[in-house]
């Protein structure tokens, strides 16, 4: 039986699946298959973007395909990088040109959409033996086999795949990280439970499509992460879950579940057990309404994830609006009074600068436009609250401000009037936040001078003046840092600040071998100015530290950054 894999990425408020990242999905599918009998070498793993530069061995795989299961979803589409999500009209081709059974699947089965704004449509293909995964696709892909043998899909029915089986499927399916384009530089995001727990549901929520809250036993967790580590992971991320803080939560009959401090706790040390080298652990989604209803216990949670985790890491709450009518008319999670308080604790546990050169931990958070009860009013309101924060002295890492992607069955699908009428209002509001907030925020939590460890060069790019690398640290929401020189991509380089953009820094090698660097780096050198940097560059090759002595009237500054 031959079987290919295609990983057309997702991305989605509880799931991120996008280089380097590897959603759990694609390894769930995996371990399905590998359970149904299949063997490691019959399971062939493709991206979406290693396929858009296939090699002919790689078109035979699929040419040559009994089966060809495609995961793909974006429900919140964002900028990336270096990857592409795939498109409807590539599924198409790729459908075409395999003869065997296809089966799509994931967050896609939700509906497609190429932006925020807009409202998702159903995918509609029109090759032949396609069938589209209603429910979970790794489930779909399981029950499809019988004795080794592919069933009728007709015959199959669609269900949503149990924890017990996704303990088995995410230790079996471990080993397609190895197949990953960027192994072993990939970021396993883990999940541990998915599905809302909360009575009432935020107006635009997909997350309840996928029933009540489902929480996986520790242990399964620890042994998945068990699995990847020996398959050569190690990059962590806790991010499948709409909040972490309530896994395990207990009923105490409040609106609120309410968090157990001692679950996170065996979480976070049983991973630190057996995957004892790991270089990130990070986590991703928070509910603020959570964190406001129990300090005590969630200020014992962000202890023990500070603790454990590796810094950098961010809480991204899910904040919405600072309008209180926006968030009455969607039944959001908190108030805007409530967020600030959640701010200040993540603030006071997670402030302190870490070894990877960020904060330990520091709050996101996330926006949300275009929702019933918005007015003019609301802009100003979520602009100001960010700008007293701002005031105030506290950090944010991230603010993420979208316009709604609205999707079938959701109270807000075909309520598209507030985006279009607020379009203009949007995006000049947006420019304005990232020119007054973001950027003052980001020299504060990153001044010139931090050093940045492990930064990964990802692509190349051109300016008016130099050639420029790209690069990004391993983690939760990572920085883009550029870098004013042609560095070899795939590795991995510390740097020095030396300057801000509004969602992003530029950067220079840290040491800067000076016999080597260009004069417009040199000048690039935190607290030297242009005629030092030039008496620097008129003196290469130093043979010694003595010879740059009495280039600068700060030396104990240059050799701080530099390596003769």
């Amino acid at each position: 039986m031959r079987t290919v894999i295609i990983d057309g990425y997702v991305d989605e408020p509880a799931c991120f699946g996008v280089p380097p990242y590897i959603s759990p999905y694609i390894r769930y599918i995996a371990g399905a298959l590998r359970e149904r009998g299949i063997a490691e070498d019959d399971i062939h793993h493709f991206t979406i973007d290693s396929l858009r530069t296939a090699t002919a061995e790689d078109v035979l795989a699929l040419k040559t395909a009994d089966l060809v299961v495609i995961l793909s979803g974006i429900t919140v589409p964002g900028k990336y990088l270096r990857s592409s999500p795939i498109t409807p009209g590539e599924i198409e081709n790729l459908c075409s040109l395999s003869p065997g059974l296809k089966v799509i699947g994931g967050p896609i089965r939700l509906g497609f959409s190429k932006e925020g704004g807009t409202g998702a449509k159903e995918l509609g293909i029109e090759a032949e033996d396609v069938v589209i995964a209603k429910k979970d696709i790794e489930a779909f892909v399981y029950d499809l086999f019988e004795d080794g043998s592919l069933l009728d899909p007709e015959d199959v029915g669609h269900r949503l795949r149990t924890v017990g089986e996704i303990g088995m499927w995410s230790r079996l399916g471990a080993f397609i990280i190895e197949r990953h384009p960027d192994y072993p530089y990939v970021m396993c995001e883990l999940e541990t439970y998915r599905g809302c727990g909360r009575k009432i549901h935020c107006s635009f929520c997909t997350e309840r499509f996928y029933g009540p809250s489902d929480y996986r036993p520790v242990s399964d967790v620890i042994d998945e992460v068990s699995s990847l580590y020996a398959a050569g992971a190690r990059n962590f991320r806790i991010g499948r879950q709409p909040d972490l803080f309530s896994f395990h939560a207990k009923d105490i009959g409040a609106d609120i579940l309410q968090p157990d401090p001692s679950v996170l706790e065996s979480l976070y040390s049983g991973i630190r057990k057996v995957a004892p080298d790991l270089h990130v652990l990070h986590m991703d989604n928070a509910n603020p309404a959570t964190i406001a209803a129990y300090p005590e216990q969630s200020r014992e949670i962000l202890k023990t994830i500070v603790r454990h985790h590796t810094s950098g890491d961010i809480a991204a709450l899910g904040m919405e609006s600072a309008d209180p009518a926006v968030v009455r008319a969607n039944d959001l999670k908190a108030m805007p009074e409530d967020v600030l308080d959640v701010i200040k604790m993540v603030n006071e546990v997670g402030a302190s600068r870490g070894n990877s050169g960020l904060p330990e931990l520091l709050p996101g958070l996330n926006f949300v436009h275009g929702l019933p009860g918005e007015t003019k009013k609301t802009f100003e309101m979520n602009y100001d609250f960010l700008k007293d924060i701002l005031d105030s002295g506290l950090l944010v890492r991230r603010i993420n401000i979208r316009q709604v992607m609205a999707f079938p069955d959701t109270r807000v699908y075909g309520n598209d009037e507030l985006v279009g009428k607020h379009k203009k209002l949007f995006l000049k509001y947006k420019e304005k936040i990232r020119k007054e907030i973001d950027l003052p925020m980001l020299r504060k939590v990153v001044p010139k001078g931090t050093v940045l460890r492990d930064v990964m060069c990802e692509v190349h790019g051109e300016s008016s003046k130099h050639e420029l690398t790209f690069g990004r640290q391993f983690g939760s929401y990572p920085l883009l840092v550029g870098i004013p020189l042609p560095l070899p991509l795939g590795k991995f380089t510390d740097v020095v600040i030396v300057g801000h953009g509004q969602r992003s820094v530029k950067a220079i090698p840290y040491p800067l071998e000076i016999n080597s660097a260009p004069l417009s780096v040199i000048r690039e050198i935190p607290g030297i100015s242009d005629l030092e940097a030039s008496n620097i560059y008129s003196g290469v090759p130093y043979t010694n530290e003595n010879e740059v002595l009495g280039k600068v009237q700060d030396v104990e500054k240059l050799m701080k950054y530099i390596v003769v």
